[in-house]
């Protein structure tokens, strides 16, 4: 198997300073969804305004509904039908604008959220860059609990504001129908909510009991399985029933008081939701509301308030846990920060003895490979899909360490290396959201152009925000190439160019100087290059290209391939 940093770890370059990445590095226990919140939407203050200004006009219904029908009710009661319909025209008008609203209140919301999922994923691969993290998997699983966390943050955004805003147009109604009627409407409601927000602590950590639980059971079930033969042949099948019965009478158990909390939270919403009801119905009369005053109460209860309760409920209930969950998952999956880097004297990199491998149980991917690359060297990496050049690029990027043997870059080890000093593009570097010279760094117009230019990128819009694969590609090695680190690797990172703009992105960075290492999706990529390395599985072989096709038949016959066409190689 083929470790793909394309996916895994975007290229050094990219990490410019993010506004609060650092706060999302350091949650503790102590850090709350409320707090996170906060942050996230105190860093986009324009955002929040356009926010909260959509959200008043798509709460136009909320605030109206009650209104119209008690002024309606009692028009068309009194005979007077214009006056009626123009209260209901009034209503129609209102969900008119609630539609408009809902609009834009979805492209401000993906405006808070984005720039948050943003910074998380760079805090989240920072983390594991800075500390040198060898295991990949748990770098993809933090990854993919960053969106699950941007999903959630949606939720509980968006429920969270159609309840306040709904309460706010609610109690507005209800005091213009009769202010009396909100002391029958808000004291169950907020004791209910009230009641609610007490038992969110007990159910994140019923319903975080229960998804470890479950995983347990899963993984039970996994290792049972695998071992269906051995436990067959070693006639152990009471022990593996028991050892995976005890999993499920775990899950069982942590069900079970999932389900103790999540009933009692049901009935306190119920009562909060339906008890303003009864009052309104039972005693408005009596106070001297009129029947359109109870039907409008009663709307603005039923239509309005009661259901943004539960939708609160909801959000908070299942998006507010799983965000809280997932955070409190990146915070563990994130390793300890590493020792401090080091500038080295120069890029001359050494591998002696280099051996790695997935795994504790797998096959080597790199097997004690001795490898010099000097300073200012030009080398081309080829070798079937799959035979580990990928590997080798990440245990030279100092991404990830070798099992055995050591890593070099002038004398550093590479994974302490300055990270100024090396940079690593991979087949889909990352591209942030935002214009193309925000990705460059806003930096010097003159500097992004030539770097744009050298690389043959010249027709890409520094302001341009809508790229193709090709561009966003080009965007990532031009950030590479203002870098100036003297260690660059690319990793296939012209995969989605064609041969002429590959070449000129090639030759752009050998004639930058320091030391280039290319990882071929194309022969035409060795031919070009000083030193060729093949990996074949069994050997691993570097030279020129000529003395290549003498001492590597995998070699003579890629070369043996190569047509005008230019064959990929990987």
């Amino acid at each position: 198997m083929s470790f793909q940093p394309a996916v895994l770890f975007p290229p050094v370059v990219l990490f410019h300073g993010p506004r609060w990445g650092a706060i999302v590095i350091s949650f503790g226990h102590r850090t709350r969804v409320g707090v996170f919140l906060w942050r996230a939407c105190h860093a986009q203050p324009g955002q929040v305004r356009r926010f909260v200004v959509w959200s008043l006009v798509e709460a136009a219904p909320a605030f109206v509904i009650g209104l119209a029908v008690a002024r309606a009710v009692d028009a068309f009661a009194a005979h007077q039908a214009v006056a009626g319909l123009s209260w209901t025209f009034l209503l129609g008008v209102s969900w008119v604008f609630a539609a408009v609203g809902a609009r834009q209140v979805v492209v401000t919301l993906a405006g808070i959220v984005e720039p948050v999922r943003e910074e998380l994923l760079t805090a989240t691969i920072r983390g594991a860059l800075e500390a040198g993290e060898d295991d990949p998997a748990a770098v993809t699983r933090a990854n993919l609990q960053v969106e699950v966390a941007r999903d959630a943050l949606t939720g509980v955004i968006g429920s969270v504001k159609a309840f306040v805003f709904a309460f706010l147009g609610v109690v507005a109604g209800v005091a213009a129908l009769m202010p009396e009627l909100l002391l029958l409407v808000l004291p169950p409601l907020l004791l209910g909510l009230g009641a609610f927000l007490f038992s969110l602590p007990a159910l994140a950590r019923r319903q975080h009991a229960y998804l470890l639980a479950d995983e347990a059971t899963a993984e039970s079930l996994v290792t049972v399985t695998a071992a269906l033969g051995d436990i067959a042949a070693s006639g152990d099948e009471d022990h593996a029933a028991r050892y995976a019965g005890a999993r499920f009478d775990g899950q069982r158990r942590a069900a079970g008081k999932l389900a103790v909390v999540t009933t009692l939270r049901t009935v306190v919403l119920g009562t909060g939701a339906w008890a303003p009801i009864l009052l309104v119905l039972a005693y408005a009369p009596r106070l001297g509301a009129t029947p359109g005053v109870v039907l409008g109460t009663l709307a603005y209860v039923m239509q309005s308030l009661t259901p943004a309760l539960f939708n609160l409920a909801s959000g908070l209930g299942e998006s507010g846990v799983r965000l809280w969950v997932t955070l409190s998952r990146l915070r563990a999956a994130l390793p300890p920060p590493r020792q401090e880097t080091r500038r080295a004297d120069g890029v001359h990199t050494e591998l002696k003895g280099v051996t790695f491998a997935y795994g504790p149980r797998a096959l080597p991917v790199v097997d004690r490979l001795d490898l010099v690359i000097p300073e200012g060297e030009h080398l081309a990496v080829v070798g079937p899909s799959g035979i580990g050049k990928s590997t080798l690029a990440a245990l030279i990027a100092g991404l990830i360490v070798p099992g055995q043997g050591r890593v070099t870059v002038g004398g550093v080890p590479a994974a302490r290396l300055d990270r100024g000093q090396r940079t690593l593009i991979p087949q889909e570097a990352y591209v942030f959201r935002g214009t193309v010279a925000e990705n460059l760094g806003d930096r010097d117009l003159r500097l992004m152009r030539q770097a744009l230019d050298a690389i043959g990128a010249a027709h890409v819009k520094l302001q341009a925000t809508e790229l193709d694969p090709a561009e966003r590609q080009l965007v990532a090695l031009a950030r590479a190439y203002l870098a100036e680190a003297p260690l660059v690797v690319l990793d296939e990172a012209t995969s989605r160019l064609d041969p002429a703009a590959e070449a000129r992105v090639e030759q752009a960075f050998a004639e930058r100087g320091g030391t280039l290492i290319v990882v071929a999706h194309r022969i035409s990529s060795a031919l070009r290059a000083r030193r060729v390395l093949v990996m074949d599985g069994t050997r691993v072989v570097a030279g020129t290209h000529q003395e290549l096709l003498a001492a590597s038949p995998l070699y003579a016959d890629l070369a043996g391939h190569w047509d005008p066409r230019l064959r990929q190689v990987s």
